[in-house]
């Protein structure tokens, strides 16, 4: 009897914790398991750049890293992987579309935090969601057009 009331009360922490910092999300309450991330190729990624398409384009990487390069893709966002979720509340995300073009990168070997970002993304009911295959060094090896940083970044 006691290891039931035990087992109940962990399974009630549980479920707080899950309910107060957000752990599961959508996923989690729709039984759904998290999507496989889609990719786009640097030169597939120029192209629809260089035809003027629209494309919300999210900077993952660490802040270190942000910090010690010279520029981003032309018009990224910069957007620490842990403030995603946060950030979909407050423009400009609140106000994209959900269906509009979103491709995230970072400079991780295997493109884990945009992977991750993208799954997030998908989570919040946006349908067009691509992670640059490579990231920012395959941005840079294809010679992607990139832009210097704001000041004090």
């Amino acid at each position: 009897m006691r290891l039931d009331r035990t087992r109940a009360l962990a399974c009630a922490l549980v479920a707080a914790l899950a309910a107060t910092y957000g752990f599961g999300g959508t996923l989690a309450q729709s039984g759904a398991e998290p999507t496989a991330a889609e990719f786009i190729s640097a030169a597939e990624l120029k192209e629809k750049l260089s035809k003027g398409e629209p494309v919300t384009l999210i900077d993952l990487r660490s802040a270190d890293v942000y910090a010690s390069s010279d520029g981003k893709i032309t018009g990224a966002l910069h957007i620490k992987e842990r403030r995603l979720r946060a950030r979909l509340s407050l423009p400009p995300l609140r106000d994209l579309p959900r269906d509009a073009l979103v491709v995230t990168y970072c400079a991780c070997p295997d493109d884990e935090a945009a992977v991750r970002a993208a799954q997030t993304l998908s989570a919040a009911g946006f349908k067009r969601v691509r992670v640059l295959k490579g990231g920012w060094r395959a941005w840079l090896d294809a010679r992607g057009q990139v832009e210097s940083k704001p000041r004090g970044v």
